[in-house]
């Protein structure tokens, strides 16, 4: 009979993490584990940490929906699941916890050794290209990050932008494409919803000329028909993100999609309700000729490895992800996941630090 328990722990961040949404100082992550009653000491985990303000499920009493989860799921006495039947378990309304059990089911599957899928990342035999992330913050701390990320190889940034002066963000971009132009480093903005529908077109005019891959969700989530018209109008092409949390349906998926018609998605397993989920966005995107990238959601190890193995399940090719940001936290859990070249680089040999 498989045993479903759950560890709290609040992530400090290494510094206040900013968007246009706000600043976030710590995370607060719910791994479960998932064991056979008559084998405890192999585990399955998996991560539930709802994204104040984007989350579906982020909410007061997340911890209680998540113990209370445990407790039914014990009562109704499983013993064998598949990742398949253990989303079916779960309201599409509770997307981390969906991703979570998911999660755990693949782990225990393998073993309870955080390999989730057998393929050249998760069996350390390639590298995942990703983006150096330029977090949101006052010139000089900004300025210290492309630094950073400059010398340490990065072929993709992404810059958060929408939180300071317009002015500001665009000297910036200006001393990037100075350092390195297009054919040295590609760039990416994420403006979070920051611009209004009617300022949009001036402001990705003014970005354009700073040869901008993508722009991740220009405006507020919600506004489709103004959407459609700068996905239509826009010289930058626009990457739909937020727009995607929520869409549970497959046909409301399926008309934004026909609606809006972007150049790419930006995929969350975290706030899109897991590996199955994330795998259909894929699909109607491919169907359609829409691009994408996977982005982890802030979590730590346990979910940032999920997110990553699910991407190597797809051929990338130097298609840079979104997979970096496992080392915003000073507590995270030690794990075998290494950042090098602007690659994220997986041992499967190597030591896991266990929530329990």
């Amino acid at each position: 009979m498989l045993t479903l328990t759950y560890q709290r722990r609040v992530l400090h961040f290494n510094f206040p993490a900013r968007t246009s949404r706000g600043a976030l100082s710590q995370h607060v992550a719910y791994y479960l584990g998932l064991h056979h009653k008559q084998q405890p000491e192999v585990t399955g985990w998996g991560e539930a940490a709802p994204l104040e303000g984007l989350s579906l499920d982020y909410r007061a009493d997340f911890e209680e929906v998540v113990a209370q989860f445990c407790q039914q799921f014990n009562q109704a006495r499983h013993d064998e699941l598949t990742a398949a039947a253990a989303a079916a378990l779960v309201p599409a309304q509770l997307p981390a916890l969906r991703f979570a059990l998911e999660t755990a089911v693949l782990d225990l599957a393998g073993g309870g050794r955080q390999q989730l899928y057998a393929n050249d990342f998760s069996q350390g035999r390639a590298a995942l290209p990703i983006n150096g992330l330029v977090w949101m913050g006052d010139a000089a701390f900004m300025r210290e990050q492309i630094r950073q990320k400059l010398a340490a190889g990065y072929g993709c940034l992404k810059v958060k932008i929408g939180s300071l002066d317009f002015a500001t963000e665009l000297e910036l971009l200006a001393e990037i494409r100075a350092e390195a132009g297009p054919a040295q480093l590609v760039l990416r903005v994420d403006a979070n919803g920051a611009f209004a529908p009617a300022e949009a077109p001036a402001k990705l005019a003014a970005l354009s000329r700073f040869h901008i891959h993508s722009i991740e969700q220009p405006i507020k989530a919600g506004q489709w028909s103004a959407l459609a018209t700068l996905c239509r109008e826009s010289p930058i092409p626009i990457a739909l993100d937020e727009e995607l949390i929520g869409l549970t349906e497959p046909a409301r998926q399926q008309a934004l999609l026909e609606e809006v018609r972007p150049p790419y998605l930006v995929l969350k397993p975290t706030l899109l309700g897991g590996h199955a989920a994330t795998r259909r966005w894929i699909a109607l995107a491919e169907a359609r000729g829409i691009a994408w990238w996977i982005t982890s959601a802030l979590e730590s190890n346990i979910g940032l490895n999920a997110v990553a193995q699910l991407t190597g399940e797809y051929a990338v090719g130097d298609f840079a992800q979104g997979l970096g940001t496992g080392q915003l936290y000073r507590n995270n859990l030690a794990a075998p996941l290494t950042i090098g070249a602007g690659a994220l680089h997986y041992d499967p040999a190597g030591h896991w630090q266990h929530p329990g």
